[in-house]
């Protein structure tokens, strides 16, 4: 476990309530290059800010680290996608069948669903951001074309690093989606009502779910055949993996 700098919070009558690790970029970098990661790495990145604790610099710190870590000869690549988080159902939405309802956001919308760590590393001027709901967000070799999507970084063998979160952050999962037989994906459509309700361009709306979490019985496939580097750094479990091979 990377621990980084002890922490102590204090109560009002000046005693000890709670002791925990602050994660620094020195604890952060040591856990990164103890998962396998190297300089001319291309990374497709997903963090959970919250899940380290207290991280000294917050979000900056992870983002400069990281690009310190695979140098300009490596890229960092993460999702920038317009969209909210998952939104409450209501009870008619439960009537025309809906299992999740997500708003498309605007271009210039500062926050989404992606965290914080996503959010910022989209808006500095050395990152290449890409167009559509689905863009992405790019530094380093290469960035323009892995801006237009997360097929690249695929193609090229790139890495997934996933910190604090599981394989259902992991964006390139949904380039599987597309092998899917067509009598399973039909069923995530909605109806003609809902989609009168929600239009196409203003939301994300589905009607099904799997009765079980099917990407985590690939998770623990990768698990069970070597693939995947874990490592927990602060408060976060941390996964690292080439993309391909898990897909």
């Amino acid at each position: 476990m990377i621990d980084g700098v002890c922490k102590c919070i204090i109560d009002y009558q000046g005693e000890s309530i709670v002791m925990h690790s602050a994660v620094t970029a020195n604890s952060l970098a040591q856990g990164l290059r103890g998962l396998g990661v190297r300089p001319g790495q291309a990374l497709e990145v997903h963090c959970a800010l919250g899940s380290f604790g207290y991280v000294e610099g917050g979000a900056e710190t992870v983002i400069d680290t990281l690009l310190r870590e695979v140098e300009p000869s490596g890229a960092i690549v993460m999702p920038a996608f317009r969209l909210s988080p998952h939104l409450p159902l209501t009870d008619e939405d439960r009537r025309l069948g809906l299992t999740a309802k997500i708003r498309i956001l605007p271009e210039d919308a500062e926050r989404s669903a992606m965290g914080i760590v996503a959010d910022t590393f989209r808006r500095r001027p050395d990152v290449r951001l890409g167009s559509g709901v689905f863009r992405t967000a790019a530094w380093g070799r290469e960035a323009e074309m892995h801006a237009k999507g997360f097929q690249h970084l695929i193609d090229s063998g790139g890495y997934a690093l996933l910190l604090g979160v599981d394989i259902y952050s992991l964006s390139a999962m949904h380039y599987v989606e597309d092998v899917m037989p067509d009598g399973i994906r039909a069923r995530f459509v909605p109806s003609a009502e809902a989609r009168a309700k929600y239009p196409e361009g203003q939301w994300l709306i589905e009607a099904w779910a799997p009765p079980v979490k099917p990407w985590y019985a690939i998770q623990e496939q990768a698990y069970a055949s070597g693939l995947v580097s874990e490592i927990q750094i602060g408060g976060a479990r941390c996964m690292y993996f080439q993309v391909l091979p898990v897909i």
